[in-house]
């Protein structure tokens, strides 16, 4: 079946194994050196173990593939014991995969004398105990950082009071890097600003500090699919488009590094260099970092 599924560049792979332990459906191993899928069964395709790969190496591609099989995967991580199956539960608890999770559930329940934990201790994990419950119900269940509820105290915060409305600083337009054309004329030697879905929201003076003079792509590394087309695109804008610079403005949540990582992929596919600068954002709109990467 056409699945997606973990691809490893052995060019770009160090073998350090940080992927190893961050796949928690053990599919992946380092064999000679290199990091290895040792089982298309077992990989979920979510691509917990791209943010770990300090070198870049891990990408996601659509392919032929054996269906993945919850219960194999769950049959196997329990020789592993409870930390790598409960780990393996909130990964697709945080993303999402209600499917996988029931099937994970009923094995587990339908084979409760096999498991090195009690059934208890997995509704503490999923749902909290009675003193977390209620903030559980208030959205903080996923375990994701990103996407964990808040909320802030803005009472006493100085608010900007122009004299007169704050024009747009976007010169373009689509900004969706699905629905950009690399080819477009006002790529052309652009300091291209590429940014988390989330940044313009989070930061206030985003248009004034970050678009002005740019012009902008947005992406969100955790929900979008078709990475791999991103990758693509932003080697074009390096190679053809000539891009002059490229700003990377992100979230501090793990999930956003993914956008940086693509954006270092491209950069070292492509044939000429050029300069990039890395911003972290926080939750609650300040400037953590600012680098050239």
């Amino acid at each position: 079946m056409l699945r997606e599924i973990v691809k490893i560049d052995e060019e770009l792979c160090n073998g350090c194994g940080q992927c190893v332990p961050n796949c928690h459906e053990g599919a992946l191993q380092i064999i000679d050196g290199k990091a290895r899928l040792v089982s298309e069964l077992m990989c979920d395709g979510l691509g917990a173990c791209i943010g770990h790969c300090p070198e870049g190496a891990i990408t996601i591609e659509k392919r032929e593939a054996d269906e993945y099989d919850e219960e194999v995967v769950i049959a196997q991580m329990i020789k592993s014991g409870k930390a790598t199956v409960f780990a393996h539960l909130k990964h697709l608890q945080e993303h999402g995969e209600t499917g996988y999770l029931n099937q994970a559930l009923n094995y587990i329940k339908a084979n409760r004398e096999r498991m090195p934990f009690q059934i208890r201790e997995v509704h503490e994990l999923l749902h909290g105990n009675k003193e977390q419950r209620h903030e559980h119900q208030e959205g903080a269940g996923c375990g994701c950082a990103g996407s964990a509820s808040k909320t802030f105290n803005v009472a006493g915060m100085k608010m900007a009071t122009p004299e007169t409305e704050i024009p747009s600083a976007l010169t373009q337009w689509p900004v969706q890097m699905h629905l950009i054309n690399p080819a477009a004329s006002y790529f052309q030697g652009a300091d291209l600003l590429v940014a988390a879905d989330c940044a313009g929201f989070a930061y206030g003076n985003f248009h004034n500090d970050f678009i002005k003079g740019k012009k902008l792509v947005i992406a969100c590394p955790k929900l979008d699919h078709g990475k791999d087309i991103y990758i693509q695109k932003l080697t074009h804008l390096i190679d053809n488009a000539r891009v002059n610079t490229i700003t990377v403005v992100i979230m501090e949540v793990p999930c956003c590094g993914g956008l940086s990582q693509m954006i270092q992929i491209a950069a070292q596919s492509a044939s000429r260099k050029v300069p990039i600068k890395e911003v972290v954002i926080s939750i609650r709109g300040d400037v953590l970092s600012e680098e050239w990467i």
